[in-house]
């Protein structure tokens, strides 16, 4: 359900209430943020990469483009959060269950970032290989809705939680849950948190 509340003599605010626990995996909108918000996860790799250069591709080329596939990505997450704090687009997520995803971080590391980074390429070949390697993870991430793993947000102090609707103990039950970027260090079930929607799954607290 959604309800749009008006503040007499002043500016709209809108309030989007929506009930967590209808069926169905519940369709993802705004894509083209979760490609931006995928490719934001992967900024320490090519920070990385800027760093220690590659005899095949000259640093006037590549610490450009390393550059800004850093900053674009975090600019249009920026923009977006700007946008919604703007028009003050809000879900109340009512909390039946929460896990943290701190440990989703260091596998983040360990089996995507250092090895990503500790390939090598000394031929065009290996650089096409890197690059589609590069392609599945991110379309992995993006199918899986794993862009909320971005390493900003814990630079930021924002811990991000999967939170379940009340009542479901089954995580085979097609019930949507979201994420929820938040400095709070825990989440209590039962708890209501209103929060600010930066797509369908993924809502950010300030």
């Amino acid at each position: 359900m959604i309800c749009h509340d008006l503040k007499p003599f002043g500016g709209p605010t809108r309030i989007i209430r929506v009930n967590t626990q209808h069926s169905g995996t519940g369709g993802e909108g705004l894509s083209v943020l979760r490609f931006f918000l995928v490719l934001a996860s992967l900024a320490p790799l090519f920070i990385l990469w800027a760093i220690r250069g590659n005899t095949l591709i000259p640093d006037i080329w590549l610490i450009p483009a390393c550059l800004i596939l850093v900053a674009a990505p975090n600019v249009i997450l920026v923009r977006r959060r700007n946008t919604v704090r703007r028009e003050r687009a809000t879900k109340e997520v009512t909390v039946g269950r929460a896990e943290d995803h701190r440990d989703h971080l260091i596998v983040y590391v360990f089996t995507i970032l250092i090895p990503i980074y500790a390939l090598a390429p000394d031929s065009w070949r290996d650089i096409y290989a890197t690059a589609a390697v590069l392609v599945l993870i991110t379309f992995i991430f993006w199918h899986l809705n794993l862009h909320y793993m971005n390493i900003v947000f814990a630079i930021m102090g924002y811990r991000v939680f999967t939170v379940y609707p009340p009542g479901d103990s089954n995580h085979a039950s097609g019930k949507q849950t979201v994420a929820l970027i938040t400095r709070r260090i825990h989440v209590s079930r039962g708890e209501k948190i209103i929060a600010y929607r930066l797509s369908n799954t993924v809502f950010w607290e300030m």
